[in-house]
């Protein structure tokens, strides 16, 4: 199957899993917020913070080594065989040194949600490998698979517990749920890859050469993605980190739609496109085209009816998460063009290139939190956020355009247009209904909204979006099968 027709496929398995996983998560997300206290969320956000950067040493970055295109990757089996045996070591080493260290600073609730995630981070940490050659093939049908029913798992034995009263565990239990179904999916039905140890001392080599260049852009993005949940905990406390924490959930569940399914498609694509520089310009342009205007459109729709939400799904407790939430959707739903763009960077081999624009980006955020967030708090703190991610976004196309051929206005300008554009018209709207009841105001500010940015889309981009449209349907259903008007459409400039 050719790379266009994997790629469309791919993404074609996960947007469906997603829209179906997307209600699941949703509910669980909406339930647990109202049966569990607002500190239980502020620990497991503290304590998953600390996994998720410690356990980053664990990696050491030899994930993308396996799926950068070189000749000590080319026999899949032996890669595979002697990445798996390096996870295993660094994943052993990692978790004796987190062991000791909560036992020795941590104790109460934190250190039983440190051990537990320890313990569960480090299982999964064996699901790295078949997972990453699916990726490398661009093969998404088994991974849409275990999306779906990974959220529908968790979701029930987290509702189950929650309902009976459980608090902490409720969440722990999301994240021991998922490792357990990731194990079944990988090594129990039909197996990606079946274990086996193996040393090589040139692939090893090789491995770590390269993960250690992605080694520090990878502590840095975990820095990044976790110093504000650590800041907030460290000196805001439990309750305001599980405000601050649900509020960021909240906002990246629109993500998980349609940024998590490109992004996951887009490392191999890219990977695969090394070296053509006409095709990988076309790959990045159209999937972060895509990501564009679907983030600004739920974006704006979902700023707008941010305090009718949460008040009518979340009860009034989670009221002070409205500010933190309207400006953690900036991060949520433009972060993965970052993404997107450092994965470039790992395709043609050129991971250091994020390390310095992580750099900046950490000590932007470092300094914005500590500004910001002593001024404001939690919304400070979500401010810190989106200054971090605008610097670090600007840096990032900056440098992707020594390898990839781009017009900033045509990523940006009409969507910026239509937001603009669709929030005019809301305002309107909602100032003509007036002290409405909420759920009527908040209808009204949808459809203005959505009218509004699809006219400008519409008027800005007819013949990009035919254009778009006619290569995703002959990549899934050949041009001989499509009208010759139609088929015409796929030879026009993106």
């Amino acid at each position: 199957m050719g790379l266009a027709k994997r790629s469309v496929t791919a993404v074609a398995w996960n947007i469906p899993a997603n829209l179906l996983t997307l209600p699941i998560l949703l509910v669980r997300g909406i339930l647990l917020s109202r049966w569990l206290p607002v500190p239980s969320f502020g620990i497991y956000a503290y304590a998953s913070s600390i996994v998720g950067l410690s356990a980053l040493l664990a990696d050491f970055g030899i994930g993308s080594a396996l799926l950068h295109r070189a000749p000590e990757t080319e026999d899949e089996q032996e890669a595979a065989a002697v990445h798996f045996t390096l996870k295993l070591l660094l994943g052993g080493v990692w978790l004796a040194l987190l062991v000791a260290g909560t036992l020795i600073f941590a104790e109460g609730e934190l250190r039983l949600a440190l051990l537990v995630l320890g313990g569960i981070t480090a299982l999964g940490n064996l699901t790295g490998t078949p997972n990453m050659l699916l990726v490398r093939r661009v093969v998404h049908r088994r991974l849409a698979l275990l999306h779906f029913f990974e959220g529908l798992l968790t979701t029930v034995v987290a509702l189950v517990l929650a309902y009976r009263g459980v608090e902490l565990w409720a969440l722990l239990a999301v994240d021991l749920t998922a490792v357990l179904t990731r194990l079944a999916f990988y090594y129990g039905w039909r197996p990606v890859w079946r274990p086996r140890l193996r040393w090589s001392p040139g692939v090893a080599r090789y491995m770590l050469s390269f993960g250690s260049r992605s080694m520090l852009a990878n502590v840095l993005v975990g820095a990044i993605d976790r110093a504000d949940n650590l800041w907030v905990g460290s000196y805001l406390g439990d309750a305001a980190l599980g405000i601050y924490s649900r509020a960021f959930t909240f906002a990246a569940y629109p993500r998980r739609l349609l940024a998590a399914s490109v992004d996951a498609v887009a490392g191999g694509t890219f990977a695969e496109l090394k070296g053509q520089r006409r095709a990988l310009s076309r790959a990045f342009v159209g999937s972060n085209a895509l990501l564009i205007r679907t983030g600004f459109l739920i974006g704006g729709l979902l700023n707008l009816v941010a305090p009718e939400l949460i008040l009518l799904l979340l009860t009034e407790k989670w009221l002070p998460m409205v500010t933190p939430f309207r400006l953690m959707l900036v991060f949520a739903l433009i972060d993965p063009i970052r993404n997107a763009t450092a994965n470039l960077f790992v395709a043609v081999g050129e991971p250091q290139r994020v390390v310095w624009t992580r750099a900046v980006q950490l000590a932007v955020l470092v300094g914005g939190l500590f500004l910001f967030g002593s001024l404001w708090q939690i919304n400070g703190a979500a401010l810190a956020i989106d200054v971090m991610l605008l610097v670090g976004t600007a840096l990032f196309l900056w440098q992707a355009r020594l390898f990839v051929d781009f017009s900033f206005w045509r990523l940006f300008g009409p969507p910026s247009l239509g937001v603009v554009v669709g929030l005019l018209l809301a305002w309107g709207g909602a100032a003509l209904v007036g002290a409405g009841p909420v759920w009527l105001a908040a209808l009204v500010k949808v459809a203005a909204y959505t009218a509004g940015y699809g006219l400008v889309l519409l008027l800005l981009e007819r013949e990009t979006l035919l254009a778009a449209a006619a290569r995703v349907l002959i990549a899934l259903f050949g041009v001989e099968r499509l009208p010759a008007g139609l088929a015409r459409w796929s030879g026009r400039k993106m």
